[in-house]
């Protein structure tokens, strides 16, 4: 089932689809950026303001967000921790339910 993260200003995207959250400063990742825009694969979700993180796609997109990296892959653990943790409950009822109709 899909996920999908805040990464400001309304915009959400698929947690399973990103492959890496970096920062914007350094010329690699400028060029890379400058690139996805020269190719249509870059999509702003800026909303005018600064690009504080770029997201790197499965299907090879940039994505541009103005929260920073941290916060981004700080909201995907949270994400992974809570969809572990309703894993496990929905197993443990699974479990419960299956001692309840053999008892």
């Amino acid at each position: 089932m899909s996920q999908f993260i805040h990464i400001g200003f309304g915009n959400v995207v698929n947690m399973d689809k990103i492959i890496a959250v970096v920062s914007p400063e350094s010329a690699p990742v400028k060029r890379l950026v400058q690139r996805a825009r020269e190719a249509g694969t870059a999509v702003d979700a800026t909303q005018g303001r600064r690009t504080k993180a770029v997201l790197v796609m499965e299907n090879s997109q940039l994505i541009l967000s103005a929260l920073l990296p941290e916060t981004i892959c700080a909201r995907t653990q949270q994400a992974r921790e809570d969809r572990a943790f309703a894993a496990e409950k929905e197993e443990a009822g699974a479990a419960k339910k299956e001692e309840t109709d053999e008892g």
